[in-house]
């Protein structure tokens, strides 16, 4: 029964992760909807993600290298103008990064605790409905390298919203980034480079509670995590193609319909 308990919630979080749908608003979802604690695993959370976060790694793996190399042959290298693009590029995504983490750390026990309510998670749904049907058309025709530091601090201050318990990461994100004026392409990769240090640092710091994780789970875990990383890795083509497409208002519709599901459903 465990292996297939967790490989559903692998699943669950393999699909939603990508998606500008939330995973943690599916998950939380889902738990009320069967009435169950099945999916009350706060440990397999962080394993799960850890799963989905090594599939999206293997996916950006050449523009990670590259980014890494830029940065320190700007650093140390003589030819800096060579590694300025891709140096340029890390502090942005840093400066992108800084409102998130001190929202995190101010305010995530607060929303964790006051904002866990099917009410609020309809909201949050609305919320992201709303924000993908508002880009539905932008196309936008700045590329990378035409990040401007004000693009960074307002692609940070969306980010720093999505603490809230609900509120899809990756989509609020890639709004941003959309109406930034980004291309498609561009906003994407940009919504998950900094995907990577939010969910490394948050990984960081839940590590220690998996220190009590039971030893008979260790496989069942492992089983939902390389369900996540698969399906996660999939999810993402989905998406990417969504998004050169266009299409990103099929996700608004979806939320929307998911709303004023739970709205009718639990009232």
């Amino acid at each position: 029964m465990d292996y297939l308990k967790y490989l559903i919630l692998g699943i669950i979080q393999g699909i939603t992760e990508p998606l500008p749908i939330s995973s943690s608003g599916h998950i939380f979802l889902f738990k009320n909807l069967f009435n169950t604690e099945m999916f009350n695993t706060f440990n397999f959370e962080i394993i799960s993600n850890f799963g989905s976060f090594l599939a999206i790694l293997f996916i950006f793996r050449k523009d990670i290298i590259k980014l890494i190399k830029d940065f320190f042959g700007f650093i140390f290298g003589k030819e800096k103008e060579k590694f300025k693009d891709g140096f340029m590029y890390v502090i942005k995504m840093i400066i992108s990064t800084i409102p998130v983490g001190i929202t995190g750390m101010l305010f995530n026990d607060y929303l964790e605790t006051h904002f866990n309510s099917l009410k609020i998670l309809a909201f949050t749904f609305l919320f992201t409905s709303l924000m993908l049907f508002i880009v539905r058309n932008i196309k936008g025709e700045k590329t990378s390298k035409d990040i401007t530091f004000i693009d960074a601090i307002i692609i940070g201050l969306f980010e720093a919203v999505t603490i809230i318990p609900g509120i899809s990461r990756s989509g609020t994100v890639l709004v941003a980034c959309l109406l930034c004026h980004l291309k498609r392409d561009d906003a994407l990769k940009y919504t998950f480079m900094l995907y990577f240090p939010v969910s490394f640092g948050t990984m960081i710091l839940k590590a220690p509670d998996l220190v009590n994780t039971q030893t008979s789970l260790l496989l069942p875990y492992l089983v939902g995590m390389l369900a996540a990383l698969m399906v996660t890795y999939f999810s993402y083509q989905w998406l990417s193609n969504i998004v050169k497409k266009g299409k990103l208002w099929h996700f608004s519709i979806y939320c929307l319909i998911l709303a004023l599901f739970i709205f009718i459903y639990f009232r």
